[in-house]
């Protein structure tokens, strides 16, 4: 499967326990994201999938009909190793929201109209003030916290087509944040729009983020789980092993060596039988 944008960026995709994954590197990645985020039509999606999303993709048709219509990239240490499981090597960047959205906005020259949904009110506003420090040449509008009343939602989505934005953040966690989009969000709102998770309570200095030798060997989820131990355990501590079980059962299921053959006669016989 080839993901393209205009006739500038061409991806190949890994198929990850069944979901196509992007396997950008970073610089066609920014390329990818730009490109999308300029066109005068059009709306792109962008998701992140991590260890995490994926135990929760397995057990939620749901989300993974979402995600399916979603961009995903891939996020962690986990997607490599199910990469190098599947296809042999890992993915050749770890593009995780965290890091790639901040990037993503030094990247873009052009100034950009950046809408912002989710987190705490106070978080809201302190992520907004810092991503305005960051990259004063784009315009930030923080729009709703992620505790509004959700039949408020077209509402909440009006003020976004009022601000005229490009690009669209929203963080609510996942699944809620893909599938909240999926629902509410259409064209005319952003051309680009991407689910960021924890990003806000990053960029507003309320969690610390890992040291960068940690980043450099995909193990925040290690730092975070010191740093909240009583929030994240679940997640890290049962939730790690059932990514590995999900993996491995996958793979010795043949399911990933189908999928890609599949996936690698079609794009070179492009049908021809």
């Amino acid at each position: 499967m080839n993901l393209m944008s205009g006739n500038t960026i061409s991806a190949s995709q890994r198929d990850i326990l069944g979901m196509p994954v992007c396997d950008l590197r970073w610089e066609d990645a920014f390329a990818f994201a730009e490109e999308v985020a300029t066109m005068p039509f059009g709306q792109t999606v962008i998701a992140f999938l991590n260890a995490n999303n994926a135990n929760l993709m397995m057990r939620d048709p749901q989300y993974r009909a979402v995600l399916e219509r979603q961009v995903v990239f891939p996020d962690g240490h986990g997607m490599d190793i199910a990469s190098r499981l599947f296809h042999g090597r890992q993915f050749p960047a770890n593009l995780n929201g965290t890091d790639f959205v901040p990037a993503l906005l030094t990247y873009i020259s052009r100034p950009m109209r950046v809408a912002m949904i989710g987190t705490r009110e106070d978080t809201l506003q302190r992520a907004t003030e810092n991503f305005r420090r960051h990259a004063p040449w784009h315009t930030f509008f923080p729009i709703a916290d992620g505790f509004f009343d959700r039949a408020q939602s077209d509402e909440v989505m009006k003020r976004v087509r009022e601000v005229n934005a490009d690009i669209l953040l929203v963080a609510m966690g996942s699944p809620q944040q893909e599938k909240w989009i999926d629902r509410h969000v259409g064209p005319g709102h952003a051309r680009l729009v991407l689910s960021v998770g924890a990003l806000f309570d990053f960029v507003a200095g309320d969690m610390p983020r890992a040291p960068e030798g940690v980043r450099r060997l995909r193990l925040e989820w290690l730092h975070r789980l010191v740093h909240e131990p009583k929030r994240l355990w679940r997640r890290y501590i049962f939730g790690n092993p059932l990514f590995l079980w999900h993996i491995l059962r996958y793979r010795m299921s043949g399911m990933a060596d189908g999928r890609t053959a599949v996936r690698e006669r079609k794009q070179a016989g492009a049908g021809a039988p």
